[in-house]
């Protein structure tokens, strides 16, 4: 991933350094194992400690060898005594090192990317509960709809933020494994007690059953959980964008001291961060495919998830690590504007409150298809020509006096009603409880 979409934690992480120093580490760890069953002499292990491997190193073997497993071990090899050096994969198959490393490598990932999610979510918990009461225009199609609370749509954030924290979570347990099982998965040359020592330190457990390489499955569960991630967020994004926008003036988000928004327009606010979020989004959820298609590999393997892991594990937890802290940035410094979306509610003369109309005729004696009939027709007329409300056109009409006369009417446009649920939704929730709060 190009450090523009990148934190520095997330790429030293997948650093070629810290590739090979993990690599390195199952190595050694194995040899301790080998040590404790009195297979290498004691002491191998401890000396290995000093050992060092340098990327340049391995590159320089590796255009020789076109095997970089290989190519490691000669990097490290010299930088020990030959008489130690032998030790060094001593019994494994180059994919013992490089699952178990990945998968430690993958689960330290993931972890960065659980925090980064939790704090999100936080974030998002507070502008719900910041926003329980505050009116918003609820919008089908696109359409001004009925009003609604501009806290739910927070709250409806904060619950699909907990799925995702879910499915995470499952799929990190499922990630947690490692292997050291040979060249088909079945022990031939190596003994489970040395895989059991190096997944107890790695803080891995040995998966079941593996070929040469753990079942990809689990990586491709992986993808898609960190797909599903990017695509809430662009959701998230997406409704910033839009009520944003400058006929709708709901929301903005945070617009930096000296930040500027066009090349050429020096007025231009842009919801530029939540468009870079969908466009990323994109990339996310094109790592699927090829996350699925990994999973068949020939009979106890081949190399052809290999190229694409390199590409793919990487980049998505990378971007996903990105995303989440942009939106978490938007999330703290979104500007609410309270009074504009008032005055979209009331934009359209009253026609958003038609169904209270409607429902409110039918309880006073008409048939539900005469009350949907008369309230379309003013509706329709009142869009048509907006110089006289909706509302007038129903006052002025004698069906609807002689049925809801008095304040009857004028009771049925007050925004109050279309909240009297809220706090109950809220309970259900839980978004206030106090483990919620934690």
């Amino acid at each position: 991933m190009i450090d523009r979409y990148s934190r520095a934690e997330m790429r030293d992480l997948w650093s070629l350094q810290h590739r090979y120093d993990r690599w390195l580490e199952v190595e050694i760890l194995a040899v301790e194992a080998w040590e404790r069953l009195g297979t290498i002499p004691k002491g191998v292990s401890l000396r290995l400690r000093q050992a060092t491997v340098s990327p340049e190193r391995v590159e320089h073997w590796e255009s020789q060898y076109h095997h970089d497993v290989l190519a490691f071990l000669s990097a490290v090899g010299e930088t020990v005594s030959p008489e130690d050096a032998k030790y060094i994969h001593y019994g494994l198959t180059s994919t013992d090192v490089v699952d178990t490393a990945l998968s430690s490598l993958l689960n330290e990932a993931l972890a960065m990317i659980h925090d980064d999610l939790l704090a999100l979510r936080q974030a998002v918990r507070r502008l719900a509960l910041a926003h329980k009461m505050t009116p918003i225009m609820g919008r089908t199609h696109g359409m001004h709809a009925e009003p609604t609370s501009f806290g739910l749509k927070a709250l409806l954030w904060w619950l699909e933020l907990g799925r995702d924290l879910d499915r995470l979570q499952a799929a990190s347990f499922r990630m947690r494994v490692m292997k050291i099982s040979g060249a088909v998965g079945n022990y031939a040359n190596i003994p489970t007690a040395v895989e059991e020592h190096v997944g107890e330190a790695l803080g891995l457990s040995p998966a079941p059953l593996s070929t040469q390489v753990l079942q990809r499955d689990r990586h491709a569960e992986v993808i898609m959980v960190l797909a599903l991630i990017g695509t809430t967020l662009d959701k998230m994004a997406t409704e910033i964008r839009h009520l944003q926008r400058s006929e709708v003036g709901e929301v903005e988000e945070p617009f930096a001291v000296g930040q500027r928004g066009s090349s050429a327009m020096p007025h231009k606010r842009n919801p530029v961060k939540a468009e870079q979020i969908s466009g990323l989004a994109r990339i996310l959820r094109g790592y699927v495919v090829p996350a699925l298609e990994d999973v068949p590999l020939w009979h106890e393997r081949d190399i052809s998830h290999s190229s694409a892991e390199r590409v793919m594990l990487p980049d998505a937890t990378t971007l996903t690590d990105y995303l989440l802290t942009q939106m978490h940035r938007i999330i703290e410094g979104l500007v609410v504007n309270q009074e504009r979306m008032l005055t979209n509610i009331h934009l359209s003369g009253g026609l958003v409150f038609s169904q209270k109309v409607l429902l409110a005729l039918v309880e006073h004696g008409m048939t539900r298809e005469a009350a949907y009939k008369l309230v379309q027709e003013h509706a329709m007329a009142a869009l048509k020509d907006p110089s006289q409300t909706f509302r007038s056109r129903l006052e002025q009409e004698a069906e609807v006096s002689l049925r809801l006369p008095g304040d009857a009417l004028s009771q049925l446009f007050e925004i109050g009603p279309y909240l009297v649920a809220v706090d109950e939704i809220y309970a259900r929730s839980g978004i206030e409880s106090e483990e919620a709060s934690r």
